[in-house]
């Protein structure tokens, strides 16, 4: 028992390296087994859903206890120079490829739009990721690409953010988009977040060339909460010098409280006067020691 608690320790002081899927540019936590070490920049052997594939190291975890052992992958192997070559081989195949299957569709007549085509790496296997609106009956296009590489094919349906991911491109911020080059995962976002963080709920103005919401509204999001959360709600009223005013906006940047008086009057307050009310008044405004600005 002893000897199986010393085990289990080992295991979970090994490092976790952050690995980047060269194709699907998803980042995965991965651990070694063995003596391997790895570096920054390093290429290695992962498992993926669809197979083995390349990877590159980006760094390791600060903190790797608060990895889940479900979450981890392992590594497979170190990759080498000839191995990368023949990577880079696999790349120039695959245009040729994603072309062949670009024809094949339009003959076929199938409402489905190609993202790319992909090798697998160490494996005798092409994988080709399209969209569509629903659900599409490819079994005739697999087997013309059968009959035209003589190896296994699959044809895997991603969600559009998937293919922005695969794709890359630029976003409105004028920088790569995020979930190409920043984010380790496609987390969910909400218009919800958008609220939160008061910002125009224009379908054009808030979503990404996918037409998703953008990931970058999850980025400030638990900031904007957090604050919003200990102040009064936008909508709700308050008692200021004995009118009933309304809460128009909570601005987070200036950090105060615009409130609506029942004369017409809008007075902006500092965060700092609002504190939790007793009984039935849910908050209650310090009064100021110097005289508020008409």
């Amino acid at each position: 028992m002893n000897e199986h608690t010393k085990e289990d320790s080992r295991e979970d002081t090994r490092d976790v390296y952050r690995v980047r899927v060269l194709h699907s540019n998803a980042s995965e936590y991965c651990v070694c087994d063995g003596e391997m070490t790895l570096l920054k920049g390093d290429y290695v052997a992962v498992p993926t859903r669809y197979g083995t594939d390349l990877g590159v190291v980006t760094g390791t975890l600060p903190s790797p206890q608060r990895c889940k052992a479900k979450d981890l992958l392992t590594i497979e192997k170190k990759v080498g120079e000839e191995e990368l070559t023949a990577f880079e081989r696999n790349k120039e195949k695959e245009e040729r490829a994603y072309g062949i299957c670009m024809e094949k569709i339009r003959e076929h007549g199938l409402d489905m739009k190609l993202v790319s085509a992909h090798y697998l790496f160490g494996e005798s296997k092409i994988l080709f990721f399209f969209t569509a609106e629903s659900r599409v009956d490819f079994r005739d296009l697999v087997k013309d690409l059968v009959s035209i590489f003589r190896t296994r094919i699959e044809l895997r349906q991603i969600g559009v953010r998937d293919e922005s991911r695969v794709i890359g491109g630029m976003g409105v911020c004028g920088r790569p988009f995020c979930c190409h080059s920043v984010n380790d995962k496609l987390s969910p976002v909400s218009i919800k977040m958008a609220k939160k963080q008061n910002l125009s709920l224009n379908s054009l103005k808030i979503s990404g060339p996918c037409g998703r919401l953008l990931c970058c509204l999850a980025y400030e999001y638990p900031f904007y909460k957090e604050v919003k959360d200990g102040l009064p709600a936008e909508g709700s009223r308050v008692n200021y010098n004995g009118d009933r005013c309304k809460v128009l906006e909570v601005n987070v940047l200036s950090r105060r409280v615009g409130l609506g008086c029942r004369d017409g009057r809008i007075v902006e307050l500092p965060f700092e006067r609002f504190r939790p009310g007793k009984g039935q008044q849910k908050w209650e405004i310090i009064e100021s020691p110097e005289p508020e600005p008409e």
